[in-house]
C-alpha cells in the first residue's frame, strides 16, 4: 500500500535519510521499496497539452504514463551525471550490492495506479485542463520504469512486469545493464527496453559511472550481447557529456556498442545540469541540440543507422534500424513541437528531481 514515513514497515533505520529525503522531493513510496512521482511532462501535458519526446517518437501518451521504480534506492552505480539524490551523497551506507526485502507485485501495480489517479485528481477544476485529458489521466496506460535507482535490481521484476501487462498497460525498463542475469531469465518482456549508458569503453566506465560492485563493465557488456535476442524493441540511450564522451574515440567506441547490441533504436540525449549532479558536473557539460545533431549524424555515419526523428526542447535525436518507430499509444493531440521553446530556458522551469 501507500505508505507515509512514519508507516513504512520492517525499513531498517540506516534508510531512513534517504527516505526522508525523497519524500520532501515529492516521491510517493508504495510499499517499502516503490516509488512513484508526477513527472515534468505529465504537468506540462495537462496544462499545455505538450508532451515528452517518449510520445513524439514511440506514440506514449505523458498524462497517461505512470513513471516509478521498484528500486528507489539501490543501484550500482553512483554516476557523475546522475540528477537523482544518491545515499553517497546524504552519508548512507548501502553495505548490501542486492535489496533486502521485495514486495508482492501485484500488490505494488494496484497502489501505483491508486497514487497515479490520486496525483491526477489535483487537476480537477484545474483552468487549463481539458476535461478529456483529465479523464483520459485518470485512466493510466503506461508504466516507465525509470524513476531513480536500477529496477533490475528487484528480483520480481518478471511478475511485475507480467502484473502490468495483465491491466492492458505497456512498459518501459531503463537499466544500466548491470543485471544481464535479470534481464535474460525475464520470462515475459517489457514492450521496450532501454539501457543507458555513457562510457565507452571499462577505463571511461570506471571514471564516469562509478560501479559499486565488482565487474559492472563485463557485465554491462553481457547485456549488450544478450539484447538481439529480445524480441520487443530495444534501445541504446547515450547521454552525451560534453568534455567527457563528445570525442572520434568515444564515438567509435559507441559504435561498437551499437554493433554488439543491435538496438532498435539509438537515442542521443544532452546530459542536463539538473538536480544532484550539479554538485559534481558543471552547466558547461550539457550539449547545445546542434550539437547533439552533429554528434549524431557522425554516429549514423559510423553505424549505418539513420536519423529519423529529434526533439529540440529535451535535446534528443533518434536513430533507427527500422523506418518508422513502432508506436505503443495514440500519441500526442497536439504535438510535442507547438510551441518548442530553445533550451536551455526551458529546463530553468524544471524541477531539479524530475528527469527532463
Amino acid at each position: 500500500m501507500a505508505v507515509r514515513l512514519r508507516n513504512l514497515p520492517q525499513v531498517p533505520e540506516k534508510y531512513m535519510p534517504m527516505y526522508e529525503r525523497m519524500y520532501k522531493q515529492k516521491y510517493h513510496f508504495v510499499g517499502r521499496h516503490t516509488v512513484v512521482k508526477k513527472c515534468y511532462w505529465t504537468h506540462k501535458a495537462m496544462v499545455e497539452g505538450r508532451h515528452c519526446y517518449k510520445c513524439k517518437f514511440y506514440g506514449i501518451e505523458s498524462h497517461r504514463d505512470i513513471q516509478m521504480s521498484p528500486a528507489a534506492l539501490w543501484c550500482w552505480n553512483a554516476c557523475l551525471h546522475c540528477w537523482r539524490i544518491r545515499p553517497q551523497d546524504l552519508g548512507v551506507d548501502m553495505d548490501e550490492t542486492k535489496m533486502p526485502f521485495y514486495d508482492d507485485p501485484k500488490m505494488l501495480v494496484d497502489e501505483l495506479i491508486k497514487v497515479h489517479k490520486k496525483l491526477m485528481s489535483g487537476y480537477k477544476g484545474h483552468p487549463k485542463v481539458n476535461p478529456k485529458m483529465l479523464e483520459e489521466a485518470m485512466n493510466p496506460v503506461h508504466v516507465t520504469m525509470s524513476l531513480t535507482g536500477e529496477p533490475t535490481l528487484y528480483e520480481l521484476l518478471g511478475d511485475l512486469i507480467k502484473e502490468i501487462h495483465k491491466r492492458g498497460m505497456t512498459t518501459f525498463i531503463v537499466t544500466r545493464g548491470v543485471r544481464p542475469d535479470v534481464l535474460a531469465r525475464l520470462d515475459e518482456e517489457p514492450n521496450q527496453l532501454y539501457v543507458s549508458i555513457e562510457a565507452w569503453d571499462k577505463r571511461s566506465y570506471n571514471y564516469f559511472t562509478r560501479p559499486l560492485v565488482p565487474r559492472a563493465w563485463e557485465l554491462t557488456w553481457e547485456t549488450f550481447e544478450i539484447m538481439p535476442s529480445f524480441t520487443n524493441p530495444t534501445a541504446i540511450r547515450i547521454t552525451l557529456v560534453r568534455g567527457f564522451n563528445d570525442h572520434e574515440e568515444a564515438l567509435k567506441g559507441f559504435a561498437k556498442i551499437i554493433e554488439t547490441a543491435q538496438p532498435t533504436y539509438v537515442e542521443v540525449k544532452s546530459y542536463m545540469w539538473v538536480g544532484a549532479s550539479r554538485e559534481r558536473l558543471s552547466k558547461s557539460n550539457m550539449a547545445r541540440h546542434d550539437q547533439v545533431k552533429d554528434f549524431t549524424r557522425r554516429l549514423s555515419e559510423l553505424t549505418g543507422y539513420p536519423v529519423i526523428g529529434e526533439s529540440k526542447s529535451s535535446r534528443v535525436v533518434l536513430l533507427s534500424r527500422i523506418s518508422k518507430p513502432i508506436r505503443l499509444g495514440k500519441g500526442c493531440p497536439k504535438g510535442l513541437d507547438t510551441p518548442e521553446p530553445e533550451a536551455p530556458g526551458e529546463y530553468d522551469e524544471y524541477d531539479p528531481d524530475v528527469m527532463p
